[in-house]
């Protein structure tokens, strides 16, 4: 994992229309970063609609929130327009988000190992710095965790 303090990884990644979104895009404003393993899966699913359901607070906060995996353009044009999302999915088949943000490591499930996307979550500065990190968040509550934090 990344660590506080650092500058965050400049990405280029398309959104579900296709549109190339960077980070810089959103300098001047705090950034919500969450990677996630798969659109439509339990967790993932579960942690996009916190953020849906609390994405009003994010906004009357001024902090923009953003979504990245693996998956397709057209996978998270579905998944967004399933549970009307609210905020951009952005697209990494590549990896180079994924893998500069140090989240792209081994996992074990059911004893069987392989490499795929651990969910973290990065809250960027509104100078493009790496203000916390909150690594092996839980789908249902990391909203709300990082609003809270936001508060103090």
């Amino acid at each position: 994992m990344l660590t506080a303090g650092i500058k965050a990884p400049e990405f280029s990644l398309p959104d579900k229309a296709g549109t190339i979104h960077h980070l810089t895009d959103f300098l001047g404003q705090k950034v919500v970063v969450y990677f996630y393993a798969k659109d439509n899966t339990p967790g993932c699913t579960r942690q996009a609609c916190a953020f849906k359901n609390l994405y009003t607070q994010f906004a009357d906060k001024q902090v923009a929130v953003i979504g990245i995996s693996r998956d397709s353009t057209g996978s998270h044009e579905r998944f967004a327009d399933k549970y009307q999302l609210p905020f951009l999915l952005l697209s990494d088949p590549d990896l180079e988000a994924i893998q500069a943000y140090d989240v792209w490591q081994e996992k074990k499930m059911y004893g069987k190992v392989s490499m795929g996307v651990v969910r973290t979550t990065y809250l960027i500065d509104e100078n493009g710095i790496i203000e916390k990190v909150f690594n092996r968040v839980k789908p249902d509550t990391n909203a709300e965790e990082i609003l809270a934090y936001l508060e103090k």
